[in-house]
């Protein structure tokens, strides 16, 4: 095990300093909340999570499949949104119990490649793919603020998304450059409930316009099939709505962030800190639960107004006419206003994706070199400082994606794919760290632990079909 993959797990006389977020001190811990306001007010990763969730999952994948394939795929969209939830916490809980991040816990999954695991080599794989779908969800961002304010020409033409794309990516850099943990929490806050609110209100009064659903439409889309030519899109729908794997992954280091590990404090194997880790695991799990909430009614929302609107209209969102395409959902069921309103939600919500991606990337990216020994994690400084270059240097290098492809649905779609097999290493890597360093005591709960298997069986079983697929085995013909 590498020195970087360990805490720094030291009393208040020990040398992590005061102002690190992961280190593990006896002087900063605290009871956990035992009444509901408490516990609201330690809520928050999960914002964040649903912040980075509700963005290219749900606005661009989803409703792209609900608009290829109609409600006959809704089983998948309940079953994405279901099964992933469960791992995550699991991951959160061990974090929680040792003071570790997720990459450096897939560090400790055999067998190594040089200084790490081949967990963190596939997920650096992965995030190369992960690196064209934040560039198509800052050319969704930059052609809706095309639409609405146009620069120099055409809504659409090339000067004007050049010029807002660089916009898009100098104000997230500007916003996310200190990398407070508070700011991120409320960005993601006030965009979720905002897009969250409209989106479901539309969802549930399109049965009063004239593009209504009814049970059968609904009945339809619980017959476990497949239909020919939605495989990619229902593959990376997989990967990418509700919490995929990134996520889960990065859902760790923001557990640690707002202080669930350093409010239970170092493991001295007493009693008290037992105590404490079950009560802080209680408040991350209603956490977690409460970002599943929103993203499953963002993700039924988004595909049920892609059925029922687009579909049976035969659009299908593509390239930088995507936004004009989605933005029918609006100005089909509430006229020609609606497409502003409509504008102004997606802005909202891809703008809070990109954010959440600028604040999170660097820091996976950190950690990463950290592990293979570029510079010591433990040093604050130090990290702070290749976190703010790499917070710098990262967006401008996914919008260059997006300016040379111009293709954000595809370009979505690749990193939802990717992400979709990196599930299968992160639910091995979850149960491996399960048996090897979270105690019996932590173990017990007979309904998450099915809950547990059950959604471990489901992400394998796709996940392979997906890799198989992908390898040109032909399963999905």
């Amino acid at each position: 095990m590498t020195a970087d993959s360990v805490p720094a797990q030291v009393g208040t006389g020990g040398e992590a300093p005061s102002d690190d977020p992961y280190a593990l001190r006896m002087g900063d811990i605290k009871e956990p909340p035992r009444d509901l306001r408490g516990t609201a007010r330690r809520l928050g990763p999960g914002m964040i999570l649903s912040a980075a969730v509700v963005g290219s999952g749900e606005l661009i994948t989803t409703t792209s499949l609900g608009a290829k394939a109609g409600f006959v795929l809704l089983w998948l969209v309940i079953a994405s949104a279901l099964v992933k939830v469960w791992v995550q916490m699991e991951l959160a809980r061990w974090t929680i119990l040792t003071g570790k991040t997720a990459l450096a816990g897939y560090s400790q999954v055999p067998p190594k490649v040089g200084r790490v695991g081949w967990i963190n080599v596939l997920w650096i794989l992965m995030d190369f793919a992960k690196m064209l779908q934040r560039g198509g969800m800052i050319g969704g961002a930059a052609a809706a603020f095309s639409i609405l304010a146009p620069i120099g020409g055409a809504p659409l033409g090339r000067t004007s998304l050049t010029v807002w794309t660089v916009i898009v990516v100098a104000s997230v850099v500007a916003l996310m450059y200190t990398g407070r943990y508070g700011m991120v929490e409320k960005a993601g806050f006030i965009t979720v409930v905002f897009f969250t609110l409209s989106t479901v209100a539309l969802a549930v009064g399109l049965p009063w316009t004239g593009f209504g659903y009814g049970g059968s439409d609904l009945a339809s889309g619980l017959t476990l099939s497949i239909p020919a030519g939605t495989l990619g899109f229902a593959v990376a729908m997989f990967g990418i709505t509700g919490v995929g794997a990134d996520e889960m992954t990065t859902y760790t280091y923001w557990c640690l962030e707002k202080g669930y590990a350093r409010w239970t404090g170092p493991d001295d194997g007493t009693e008290a800190r037992a105590r404490r880790a079950e009560g802080w695991i209680r408040v991350m799990r209603i956490d977690a639960l409460t970002s599943w909430v929103v993203c499953t009614l963002c993700t039924l929302s988004f595909y049920i107004i892609g059925a029922a609107i687009l579909h049976r209209q035969k659009l299908v969102p593509e390239g930088n006419d995507m936004i004009n395409t989605l933005s029918r959902m609006y100005t089909d069921t509430l006229g020609p206003a609606g497409k502003y309103l409509f504008l102004i939600g997606a802005i909202a919500v891809l703008y809070s994706t990109i954010i959440a991606s600028t604040a999170s990337v660097p820091r996976l990216w950190t950690n990463t070199l950290g592990l293979l020994g570029v510079f010591d994690w433990r040093n604050v400084k130090a990290r702070q400082r290749v976190i703010r270059l790499l917070t710098v240097v990262l967006p401008p290098l996914w919008a260059a994606f997006y300016l040379y492809l111009q293709e954000p649905v595809l370009m979505v779609q690749v990193g939802g794919i990717a992400g979709g097999i990196f599930l299968l290493a992160v639910v091995i890597a979850v149960w491996r760290l399960r048996a090897t360093e979270v105690d019996p005591r932590f173990r017990r709960n007979p309904m998450l632990n099915g809950a547990l298997v059950l959604s471990s069986t489901a992400i394998g079983a796709l996940g392979i079909y997906s890799v198989l697929d992908v390898l040109g085995f032909g399963v999905g013909s």
